[in-house]
């Protein structure tokens, strides 16, 4: 396995951004940007009375290796002022699961089956005190999703079909990112890796995952990471924090599902291949074991030589 330092920039602007560092598809650590006063505003006091009484939908789990596979933790709808008491504190006096359980929110539409995720209506005052980067045309603008989480939480290894930015307001994060190319090594299960401990990974279970190449940073406030689409990426919040995403739609419209509200489901014709893929597996399976092998080995072949 090797593991580099994803590289950082200081005080970059739009144009050398444009220039320099989007076409190279490879994450980057954006540092000295204007991001506005949020990371000294944002204390939890202040955020416990933008936030008030309306409630939030929450994770909840009373293990801070979150996996959205087997689903090892619950939904909760707290308050949101509780729920930033609680998210910054270690043990809990009032809990869901157990005393040391951790919180995870992901905020979501007003309608969250119809609506994406956008800070500028779902928080506006706390918009006010945050700028996103001027590095993509605000046509393209997807989603921005204001999320805050306990010290400790790992969340799943994922990858996102979209551009997007992760915008540090406080608390420090590691992040973990593994290139596209990867995708073989990484035992996937829809979007997201069946490897959890990627610092100490079952071997026996996952032997491919040796062969991975791992980006590595640490972000502190301020900071804004940006993860091109298609990069696997595991954040491993070494304190309470709060960020906030900004995705925006980079491809041609046509091949975005129209239906999707997290920015998270495969392009069309990705989507449709995959299909073929699977009634093809399930054609294999009609033939006798060494026929199944011998054209499987030869659909595998034309698609390396594509």
């Amino acid at each position: 396995m090797v593991t580099r330092k994803v590289k950082a920039f200081d005080k970059v602007d739009e144009v050398f951004f444009r220039d320099n560092i989007y076409p190279q598809r490879e994450p980057v650590v954006l540092n000295d940007l204007d991001i506005g006063p949020c990371t000294s505003k944002w204390t939890m006091e202040y955020l416990a009375k933008i936030g008030g009484d309306d409630e939030v939908k929450i994770h909840v789990s009373d293990v801070p290796q979150m996996d959205f596979i087997s689903k090892n933790f619950v939904y909760k709808t707290l308050p949101f002022r509780l729920f930033v008491q609680r998210v910054s504190q270690e043990k809990q006096q009032e809990y869901f699961l157990s005393e040391n359980e951790k919180y995870y929110l992901c905020s979501l539409g007003a309608n969250p089956r119809k609506d994406v995720a956008d800070i500028c209506k779902q928080y506006p005052t706390l918009a006010d005190d945050i700028h996103f980067p001027p590095f993509f045309n605000p046509t393209q603008f997807f989603s921005s999703v204001f999320r805050i989480v306990s010290r400790g939480v790992q969340l799943w290894t994922h990858y996102d079909i979209m551009d997007n930015m992760l915008i540090v307001v406080s608390g420090k994060k590691r992040v973990i990112l593994f290139p596209p190319t990867d995708a073989l090594y990484l035992y996937l299960n829809g979007d997201k890796s069946e490897v959890l401990d990627i610092d100490n990974p079952d071997l026996e279970k996952y032997p491919e995952f040796v062969r991975t190449t791992k980006y590595e940073c640490i972000l502190e406030p301020g900071d804004v990471l940006f993860i091109p689409a298609m990069w696997f990426h595991n954040v491993i919040n070494l304190e309470f924090g709060v960020a906030v995403n900004i995705f925006w739609r980079h491809l041609d419209e046509s091949y975005y599902d129209s239906h999707d509200i997290y920015g998270n489901k495969d392009l069309l014709p990705g989507t449709r291949a995959l299909q073929v893929i699977d009634r093809a597996i399930k054609i294999l399976n009609e033939l006798p074991d060494d026929y199944r092998d011998f054209y499987a080995r030869r659909i595998i072949s034309k698609i390396r030589r594509q």
